[in-house]
């Protein structure tokens, strides 16, 4: 079972591009983020012409996360818990079944810039949350993926110049934090178990040749539950794509489970 995480900067400016990509890679499941559609406006058929069923959680003009699936999706669920009042469409959960079940979470991370500020608060207040849930899926004890976009340079390895992000909410020591808080719930961060070394990154922003420099950070994770992490054959990122005509500023991450 392939399955990717694709902050993919907006459907409709980026159609044709996450089109070609998904022909090529050919994942069993897409955890797209930034959508920045409402539902009803989500080109569905399009990607149900490909053989993939479509869940979404919308929102107009930005956020927004979805989940492209070749195979059948389980007891959807959207949204975070813990807040009624959050109405920033950031999470999304679903099971997906292959030859085991596998419990998936697609998540945009809030980015909670500036530092400090009422953002910041907020990007701290749901992690604190995604915590709580991530605590309550590990116990299920089944396989369970939670994927995306989470807005965190989780080490200095993950940033090609770190001394730039210092104050930057993506690497401030309290959110590094918090996203160890939930790694050491007992999670396996796929890509460093198979590519423990620096230089690997998953966005490089539009400004001042990021990417001809190849000025990166990587914010896009995979963390695996212990009985996700025993599935795990291969882990990578699909960076060539971002030197494609009309790209997102982020590019997929994908593992395979033998499920």
């Amino acid at each position: 079972m392939k399955i990717a995480t694709f902050n993919i900067n907006g459907i409709k400016a980026r159609l044709e591009a996450l089109v070609a990509w998904l022909s090529e890679a050919r994942p069993d499941v897409a955890l797209l983020q930034e959508i920045k559609s409402v539902d009803q406006g989500f080109p569905r058929e399009i990607f149900e012409d490909l053989g993939y069923h479509v869940e979404t959680h919308g929102q107009k003009s930005f956020n927004g996360v979805a989940i492209l699936s070749r195979l059948p999706l389980e007891d959807v669920t959207r949204g975070l818990p813990g807040d009624a009042t959050d109405e920033q469409a950031r999470w999304i959960e679903a099971t997906v079944i292959g030859t085991r079940a596998v419990r998936l979470a697609g998540l945009y991370l809030p980015n909670g810039n500036p530092a400090p500020g009422p953002k910041y608060d907020y990007k701290l207040a749901w992690m604190a949350r995604m915590q709580t849930r991530a605590r309550a899926l590990l116990a299920t004890e089944e396989p369970v993926v939670l994927a995306g976009d989470y807005n965190i340079i989780a080490q200095d390895e993950d940033a090609a110049r770190p001394e730039v992000w210092r104050d930057d909410a993506l690497a401030l020591p309290a959110s590094r934090e918090a996203y160890r808080r939930i790694v050491n719930l007992g999670f396996t961060e796929a890509f460093r178990t198979r590519h423990p070394g620096p230089g690997h990154y998953s966005f490089w922003d539009y400004q001042a040749g990021a990417w001809e420099k190849n000025n990166g950070i990587r914010i896009d994770h995979l963390l695996l539950s212990p009985q996700a992490a025993d599935l795990l054959t291969d882990c990578g990122i699909d960076k060539e794509i971002r030197a494609r005509e009309k790209p997102s500023d982020h590019v997929p991450v994908w593992i395979e489970l033998d499920a």
